[in-house]
């Protein structure tokens, strides 16, 4: 199974190691899922990770180790085209172009994005957890 996983997922990993967004990371370190990222996944990631309110919370050597297990663990997908606007957030059409692209479930917690499930394979970290607990 294939997931591309929202930043604010990947970023909840790291800040709570017991919740269901850690345990999908700890999954896809076991070899149980292949996990998909991109240039500008991986640069929202960054991004993120230098607001002060996440600076407090995740020291900059662990960002970056984070970072950098990620572009070499995970499969690193070109940047696929976006058709056009799909999410109230426009700046989440590039989750739903790769997601798309690569054939693989987006996990998120961000409800413009979760607002879409009912037509677009998108999971919570919760409910994509249960899924492969049933595989």
């Amino acid at each position: 199974m294939r997931a591309v996983l929202d930043a604010n997922i990947l970023i909840a990993s790291l800040l709570s190691p017991t919740g269901a967004p850690a345990q999908i990371v700890s999954r896809w370190l076991d070899g149980e899922l292949e996990l998909v990222v991109s240039e500008t996944l991986l640069a929202e990631l960054e991004r993120a990770f230098a607001y002060p309110k996440l600076r407090d919370r995740v020291a900059a050597s662990e960002a970056a180790a984070f970072v950098l297990l990620l572009r070499r663990g995970a499969l690193l997908a070109p940047e696929p085209a976006t058709a056009g606007r799909r999410s109230a957030d426009s700046g989440d059409d590039y989750l739903l172009a790769l997601a798309e692209s690569e054939s693989a479930i987006l996990v998120s917690g961000d409800r413009h994005l979760l607002d879409l499930a009912a037509v677009l394979p998108i999971q919570t970290a919760r409910a994509f957890l249960d899924e492969l607990a049933g595989r």
